[in-house]
């Protein structure tokens, strides 16, 4: 019998914590048995995923700036390369806000289960008053500051300050370039190895992740049993795939103005690298596919493609940005939070850093989302909310993460007249021998 994939499990366990809480909450012990002995499971498993949080931003970041290997790669190619995936993760975290500013997701739930979800975690919103009513004491320039830590081992002691850690990553993966390559290749081997004992710890994570579903589904229902937050979660999902398809709309219009290629090209080069995406939620392991399908059916140079696609698959996760910003925000409305200008413009900024710490594989997205939750002061304990159907939304937004990957390559290939014709008929003529 073929063996059950995560996605259909954590879906399954979603529909269970949603049953049995209908159940349960039949009975006058019912909720207390939920909140007693079902929901410590889901709190476990939330913490479990900020438990990895700094180890994944320590080891892909440095992994990822340290394959660089040649620093001054960055003043041609590699800037460029950067430049637009940091741009094109600023229009991608810019269209969820829009979206998600205009749906209001968030504000369709009730004030009647507003009250009860802020009761249930008043504790946690006075901490985060409190934190406000600092930072508005501060100077202008403390934002700024604040991103140099003073002790790496303190910054790394709470997930606030994320910010620090990623800051410091980038720097100990330029002084790993910087140095000779005989003498950064111990400390190289270590942070590669590391990179990929944080990535089959995320597996491990995952493998729990139906039962914390259940858990948190469970406790959702149990203390919030009106039908209006479950239909705030479909307004959600419609808003992270409408921003999702205007993403993809802009990924056509940039491919067509610089390198004249049509859309129904571009689609037919890189579908299957899209479909594999859909169904692995994971860039890394799409990456030969998509590699690929770039070099033989879009036309971009091996050496663009093979600098371009890996460092993509590290940094680049618009998809997983834009849906950054919109979970932030809906949250923030269901806990009726009205975010500021600027605490937007945070998000913006903290969503566009978070994701070059984004590993590529699945579930990552979601240990992403605890940083920009914090640093936007919004109750983490609001992932309990947006769970239960990440993983269908997962799929989606790898599967934009890998469309922006091929579109840059070609955008940063055309730049440097490194665009040739395809080699689509490459297996036909190899067949015909």
């Amino acid at each position: 019998m073929k063996k059950l994939a995560l996605h259909w499990k954590i879906l399954i366990g979603m529909l269970f914590g949603v049953v049995f809480a209908v159940l349960m909450v039949q009975f006058d012990w019912g909720k207390d048995f939920i909140k007693d002995w079902i929901s410590p499971f889901g709190k476990m498993f939330i913490n479990a995923l900020k438990l990895i949080a700094v180890p994944l931003i320590l080891a892909s970041l440095i992994k990822g700036v340290s394959d660089l290997k040649d620093i001054s790669k960055l003043s041609r190619m590699g800037g460029k390369t950067i430049a637009i995936y940091v741009v094109t993760t600023v229009i991608a975290v810019s269209v969820g806000l829009m979206v998600v500013n205009v749906v209001q997701p968030g504000k369709s739930i009730s004030e009647e289960t507003r009250n009860e979800l802020l009761e249930s975690y008043k504790n946690d919103a006075a901490q985060k008053k409190e934190a406000a009513i600092k930072q508005k004491d501060a100077g202008p320039l403390q934002a700024l500051q604040d991103l140099i830590p003073d002790n790496i081992v303190s910054a790394s002691s709470d997930n606030k300050n994320m910010l620090q850690i990623i800051v410091f990553a980038i720097f100990f993966g330029i002084g790993l370039i910087l140095i000779p390559e005989d003498q950064a290749k111990p400390v190289k081997s270590f942070f590669d190895g590391f990179n990929e004992v944080i990535l089959k710890l995320i597996d491990l994570i995952m493998l729990a992740a139906p039962v914390g579903v259940f858990a948190l589904l469970a406790s959702l229902v149990a203390e919030s049993p009106s039908l209006d937050l479950f239909q705030a979660l479909l307004w959600y999902a419609f808003s992270v795939v409408l921003g999702l398809a205007l993403l993809l709309i802009i990924y056509v219009l940039i491919v067509k103005i610089f390198t004249k290629k049509s859309p129904g090209f571009f689609f037919r080069g890189i579908s299957p690298a899209q479909l594999l995406a859909f169904s692995t939620s994971s860039s890394a392991a799409t990456l030969p596919v998509t590699m690929e399908r770039v070099e033989e059916h879009l036309g971009v140079d091996e050496d663009v493609a093979s600098f371009v696609l890996p460092i993509g698959a590290t940094i680049n996760m618009d998809g997983t940005s834009l849906y950054q910003a919109v979970a932030a925000v809906f949250i923030a409305q269901a806990f009726g939070m009205d975010l500021s200008l600027g605490a937007q413009l945070g998000i913006i900024v903290t969503a566009t850093l978070a994701s070059i710490g984004s590993a590529a594989v699945p579930g990552a997205g979601m240990v992403m989302l605890v940083i920009v939750l914090g640093q936007a002061g919004i109750p983490e304990a609001g992932l309990a909310l947006i769970f239960a159907i990440d993983r269908p939304l997962d799929m989606c937004r790898t599967t934009i993460n890998v469309t922006g990957d091929a579109a840059v390559s070609m955008v940063v290939a055309n730049s440097f007249g490194m665009l040739k014709e395809p080699h689509e008929k490459k297996w036909d003529d190899n067949y015909s021998k």
